[in-house]
């Protein structure tokens, strides 16, 4: 073994708080600074108009818990949210619609004669246009989303990262770092695990068994359509989908560069990419869509999917 081999794999500490808000004053950033200093100028304006009236240890039995609320929304934090966008999101999806339909129109009331109620006072609510942020997506797969740039996807595959030597671990690592830190625009890694239906990939192998040049040839077939019905029966098999989309503000010529530019990167990191054509773009978003349908593992790479 070489010395090369013996070699430490390397170790980076990522902090969790990397998107954390610069600090002001006071180890607080400027959004809780303001949240804070309004909700002490409304106190302060308060006490001034019922000074001459209200005794003051009244006063501060009902300021205490204000200001102790104000704190916690502005220092609060839940899932990784500030506790104020969490709190305004909450809102927003209380009395926001709850039925969403695809329409580029304002959905039109039904006309009076139409019931509308689904009992005493109990009236049924109209559905709202659904607004998603895509506006729709172009023969080479790119993602138009309007004010907010072009978006390419790539598709990438996983690294048996484990099993590498700890040299090899440490090229993987700093190649993998080259591409984080050339990167000069938002990118989104999604990850997701599907379970895997073998029906489709034993059912091609059954049907082609017979055609092949030799009979050992079709009885090896046979066997391994067997071994992969006892495996499905057996285990709950999952496959990672892993997607790279590259956001970019410069227009759609630029977005595809990228895209071009993360699949040499990540290849240089010996992780197959590709990038996703209009029509497996399409089909991605529709799985993503759609998590708990089963993925079907592809006969052959000319059938596409998500094992390239």
């Amino acid at each position: 073994m070489s010395r090369r081999d013996d070699e430490a794999p390397l170790r980076a500490r990522v902090p969790a708080d990397i998107d954390r808000p610069d600090r002001i004053a006071f180890g607080l950033s400027g959004r809780q600074l303001v949240i804070l200093a309004v909700t002490g100028l409304l106190l302060y304006a308060v006490w001034t108009a019922v000074a001459t009236v209200v005794h003051p240890l009244v006063f501060l039995v009902g300021a205490v818990p204000v200001a102790a609320a104000a704190f916690l929304l502005a220092v609060g934090r839940r899932d990784g949210v500030s506790l104020d966008a969490w709190v305004l999101a909450a809102l927003r999806h209380r009395h926001g619609p709850r039925r969403l339909v695809p329409a580029d129109r304002p959905i039109i009331p039904a006309p009076a004669w139409v019931s509308t109620t689904g009992g005493p006072g109990d009236r049924i609510p109209l559905p709202a246009p659904l607004r998603l942020p895509a506006r729709g997506i172009t023969g080479d797969g790119l993602i138009d989303l309007g004010a907010d740039g072009t978006t390419g996807l790539v598709a990438a595959s996983t690294v048996a990262f484990g099993l590498r030597t700890p040299a090899e671990q440490n090229g993987l690592v700093a190649g993998f770092a080259r591409w984080l830190h050339s990167l000069d625009s938002p990118v989104q890694i999604g990850v997701r695990a599907q379970r895997v239906d073998l029906t489709y990939l034993a059912d091609r192998f059954l049907t082609a068994a017979p055609g092949l040049p030799h009979p050992a040839l079709e009885e090896a077939a046979r066997a391994h359509v067997a071994f992969l019905a006892d495996l499905a029966g057996q285990r709950e098999l999952l496959h990672r989908q892993i997607t790279v989309a590259v956001r970019s503000r410069r227009g759609a010529h630029y977005a595809a560069h990228k895209a071009a530019e993360t699949v040499r990167a990540l290849g240089g990191c010996e992780v197959p990419a590709l990038v996703l054509d209009g029509r497996d773009a399409v089909a991605r978003l529709a799985t993503s869509l759609d998590p708990t349908a089963p993925t079907r593992i592809p006969y052959a790479p000319s059938d596409g999917g998500d094992d390239r």
